[in-house]
């Protein structure tokens, strides 16, 4: 049986039945998870048909963004200075836990963990969830907001190794009925003092040493997600057993424009930003006849 933690999001108006949303977090058999006191769903009659797949969608201030989809990846543009939320959908009858991660940092507690071993939010049936921060207490979240990777959370908190990415990896629930909850303190100080007494494992210790690696100086011509103002989002565990084996796994890349267009995902427009040169070899005297 696992412990699990289930977070608040902003209400919105139901389609149907009112469903709970929750976060959890899993340690070895066990799983915490947090329960929200709020509801953000879109649920549909249980006799629909199910979803045909697990779905993120990411909404930049408050508008979903357009995807390119290329290279076996998802692209979306960030826009410098604007906040976005991820609205997450769960097609199954079955509630499922979600973790999800941006720029490799667990957005409940911030750690970087294996999807199995990381803190999860739990969608209901044919539920949708949305995300909008960091999670930072048991009361308190900080909004995402696009920036530099100079400016970004996890540059400050020295993990520069996985920026750019929004990923989420999904489980199913083997037991649908509520179990007894005996709440814990989720603060991010009490969090970051039971990580650190515990010994590293083996495959901690090779992650260190691959972030190490790749960690570089954060370019100011990059995105990133920073920590943006503080919002309410108050949360409870509850417990919750989960199958071992992942259902889905969504990932999505984000870039500035100009980095899009580096790498081939949107069209460069013709005569933008051209060579100099080339510019000075075109120059006329005057316009062409009609």
């Amino acid at each position: 049986m696992r412990r699990i933690l289930f977070l608040s999001c902003t209400i919105i108006t139901l389609v149907s039945s009112a469903v709970a949303t929750a976060n959890i977090s899993i340690q070895n058999s066990a799983v915490r998870a947090l329960s929200s006191f709020k509801t953000f769903a879109q649920v549909q009659d249980y006799r629909r048909p199910i979803y045909s797949d697990f779905d993120v969608t990411v909404f930049v201030e408050g508008r979903p963004a357009a995807e390119y989809r290329t290279r076996g990846r998802i692209y979306i543009e960030a826009i410098q200075g604007a906040e976005y939320e991820l609205e997450i959908r769960n097609p199954l009858p079955d509630r499922v836990a979600v973790a999800l991660s941006v720029d490799g940092l667990n957005s409940i507690d911030a750690r970087h963990t294996s999807p199995w071993n990381a803190s999860k939010w739990v969608i209901e049936p044919y539920g949708t969830i949305r995300i909008g921060g960091w999670q930072m207490s048991s009361e308190r979240a900080r909004r995402f907001y696009f920036t530099t990777e100079r400016d970004s959370y996890a540059a400050k908190l020295g993990q520069t190794a996985n920026l750019g990415v929004i990923s989420a990896v999904f489980y199913r629930e083997r037991r649908r009925y509520p179990l007894p909850i005996i709440p814990p303190s989720i603060s991010r100080r009490e969090s970051d003092r039971t990580q650190s007494q515990s010994a590293p494992s083996e495959s901690q210790a090779r992650d260190r040493a691959s972030k190490g690696a790749a960690t570089r100086a954060p370019d100011d011509d990059y995105a990133a997600t920073g920590i943006g103002r503080s919002v309410r989002n108050e949360v409870r565990w509850i417990d919750m057993d989960l199958e071992a084996q992942p259902a889905a796994e969504v990932s999505i890349r984000y870039e500035f424009y100009s980095a899009l267009r580096r790498l081939g995902v949107v069209p460069r427009p013709p005569y933008s930003d051209p060579d100099p040169l080339r510019r000075r070899e075109q120059s006329r005297g005057f316009s062409p006849e009609p």
